[in-house]
Protein backbone atom coordinates (compact mmCIF):
# COMPACT_ATOMS: atom_id res chain seq x y z
CA UNK A 1 0.00 0.00 0.00
CA UNK A 2 1.32 3.72 -1.05
CA UNK A 3 1.50 6.24 2.08
CA UNK A 4 -1.06 8.16 -0.73
CA UNK A 5 -3.22 5.32 -0.27
CA UNK A 6 -4.08 5.58 3.32
CA UNK A 7 -5.98 8.64 4.28
CA UNK A 8 -4.90 8.53 7.99
CA UNK A 9 -0.93 7.73 7.66
CA UNK A 10 -1.19 10.89 5.51
CA UNK A 11 -2.65 13.13 7.48
CA UNK A 12 -0.58 11.70 10.08
CA UNK A 13 2.51 12.79 7.96
CA UNK A 14 1.45 16.03 7.43
CA UNK A 15 0.59 16.47 11.11
CA UNK A 16 4.77 15.68 11.61
CA UNK A 17 5.57 17.63 8.96
CA UNK A 18 3.76 21.01 10.31
CA UNK A 19 5.34 19.80 13.74
CA UNK A 20 8.36 19.53 12.85
CA UNK A 21 8.68 22.70 10.71
CA UNK A 22 8.98 25.23 13.34
CA UNK A 23 11.89 23.42 14.95
CA UNK A 24 13.99 22.98 11.28
CA UNK A 25 13.72 26.79 10.99
CA UNK A 26 15.17 27.86 13.84
CA UNK A 27 17.70 25.63 13.59
CA UNK A 28 18.73 26.51 9.84
CA UNK A 29 18.09 30.58 11.07
CA UNK A 30 21.03 29.50 13.80
CA UNK A 31 22.86 27.03 11.08
CA UNK A 32 22.93 29.81 8.66
CA UNK A 33 24.11 32.46 10.94
CA UNK A 34 27.02 30.12 12.24
CA UNK A 35 27.63 29.65 8.50
CA UNK A 36 27.85 33.25 7.84
CA UNK A 37 30.33 33.65 10.69
CA UNK A 38 33.03 30.95 9.35
CA UNK A 39 32.79 32.38 5.43
CA UNK A 40 33.52 35.66 7.28
CA UNK A 41 36.28 34.34 9.15
CA UNK A 42 37.37 31.97 6.62
CA UNK A 43 37.05 34.80 4.06
CA UNK A 44 39.85 36.74 6.04
CA UNK A 45 42.64 34.09 4.71
CA UNK A 46 41.30 32.35 1.41
CA UNK A 47 39.21 32.90 -1.05
CA UNK A 48 35.12 32.59 -1.86
CA UNK A 49 35.06 29.56 -2.48
CA UNK A 50 37.27 27.65 -0.07
CA UNK A 51 35.91 30.08 2.83
CA UNK A 52 32.26 28.33 1.57
CA UNK A 53 33.78 24.73 1.67
CA UNK A 54 34.99 25.50 4.92
CA UNK A 55 32.22 27.05 6.82
CA UNK A 56 29.22 24.82 4.72
CA UNK A 57 31.09 21.82 5.66
CA UNK A 58 31.56 22.30 9.71
CA UNK A 59 28.21 24.07 9.65
CA UNK A 60 26.21 21.42 7.91
CA UNK A 61 27.48 18.52 10.31
CA UNK A 62 26.19 21.13 13.67
CA UNK A 63 23.09 21.33 11.18
CA UNK A 64 22.65 17.41 10.56
CA UNK A 65 23.03 16.92 14.29
CA UNK A 66 20.82 19.45 15.50
CA UNK A 67 17.89 18.53 13.10
CA UNK A 68 18.40 14.71 14.04
CA UNK A 69 17.71 15.56 17.69
CA UNK A 70 15.57 18.58 17.89
CA UNK A 71 13.31 18.40 14.40
CA UNK A 72 13.06 14.46 14.33
CA UNK A 73 13.71 13.73 18.14
CA UNK A 74 16.34 10.95 17.51
CA UNK A 75 18.43 10.54 20.48
CA UNK A 76 21.22 8.44 21.21
CA UNK A 77 24.82 7.27 19.05
CA UNK A 78 22.75 4.38 17.18
CA UNK A 79 22.90 5.53 13.42
CA UNK A 80 24.29 8.84 13.99
CA UNK A 81 27.41 8.53 11.57
CA UNK A 82 24.69 6.88 8.64
CA UNK A 83 22.81 10.10 8.98
CA UNK A 84 25.53 12.44 9.01
CA UNK A 85 26.75 10.49 5.75
CA UNK A 86 22.88 10.50 4.13
CA UNK A 87 23.54 14.84 5.36
CA UNK A 88 26.62 14.87 3.32
CA UNK A 89 23.98 13.75 0.31
CA UNK A 90 22.07 17.37 1.35
CA UNK A 91 25.70 19.50 2.01
CA UNK A 92 26.84 18.27 -1.66
CA UNK A 93 23.62 19.96 -3.05
CA UNK A 94 23.87 22.69 -1.32
CA UNK A 95 28.01 23.23 -1.82
CA UNK A 96 27.07 23.34 -5.50
CA UNK A 97 24.30 25.65 -5.36
CA UNK A 98 26.35 28.08 -3.14
CA UNK A 99 29.59 27.37 -5.24
CA UNK A 100 27.85 28.28 -8.10
CA UNK A 101 26.00 31.46 -6.59
CA UNK A 102 29.57 32.74 -5.79
CA UNK A 103 31.00 31.78 -9.34
CA UNK A 104 28.13 33.78 -11.31
CA UNK A 105 28.36 36.63 -8.64
CA UNK A 106 32.31 36.77 -9.76
CA UNK A 107 31.05 37.32 -13.59
CA UNK A 108 28.22 39.42 -13.56
CA UNK A 109 30.15 41.48 -9.81
CA UNK A 110 34.03 40.76 -9.77
CA UNK A 111 35.52 41.47 -6.69
CA UNK A 112 31.84 42.08 -4.84
CA UNK A 113 32.11 43.20 -1.31
CA UNK A 114 31.62 40.55 1.52
CA UNK A 115 28.00 41.70 2.21
CA UNK A 116 26.83 41.26 -1.49
CA UNK A 117 28.68 37.83 -1.36
CA UNK A 118 27.26 36.91 2.06
CA UNK A 119 23.76 38.17 -0.08
CA UNK A 120 24.33 35.70 -2.56
CA UNK A 121 25.26 33.13 -0.20
CA UNK A 122 21.93 33.51 1.63
CA UNK A 123 19.82 32.90 -1.35
CA UNK A 124 22.17 30.25 -2.55
CA UNK A 125 21.14 29.02 1.12
CA UNK A 126 17.61 29.38 1.19
CA UNK A 127 17.06 27.02 -1.58
CA UNK A 128 19.30 24.65 -0.39
CA UNK A 129 17.50 24.61 2.83
CA UNK A 130 14.18 23.72 0.79
CA UNK A 131 15.90 20.96 -0.53
CA UNK A 132 17.71 19.82 2.92
CA UNK A 133 14.47 19.82 4.81
CA UNK A 134 12.86 17.23 1.99
CA UNK A 135 16.10 14.97 1.75
CA UNK A 136 16.05 15.10 5.80
CA UNK A 137 12.04 14.09 5.86
CA UNK A 138 11.83 11.60 3.50
CA UNK A 139 14.96 10.14 3.48
CA UNK A 140 17.29 10.67 5.88
CA UNK A 141 14.68 10.36 8.83
CA UNK A 142 11.86 9.16 7.22
CA UNK A 143 9.54 7.61 9.13
CA UNK A 144 10.61 9.80 12.48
Amino acid sequence: MNITDDPARSAETGRAARRQLPSFLVIGVLSTLFYLLLFVAARGFTGAQAANLIALAVSAVANTAANRRFTFGVTGSEGALRHQLQGAVAFLIGLGLSSGALALLDLAVPNASRPVEMAGLVVANGLATVVRFVLLKVWVFRGR
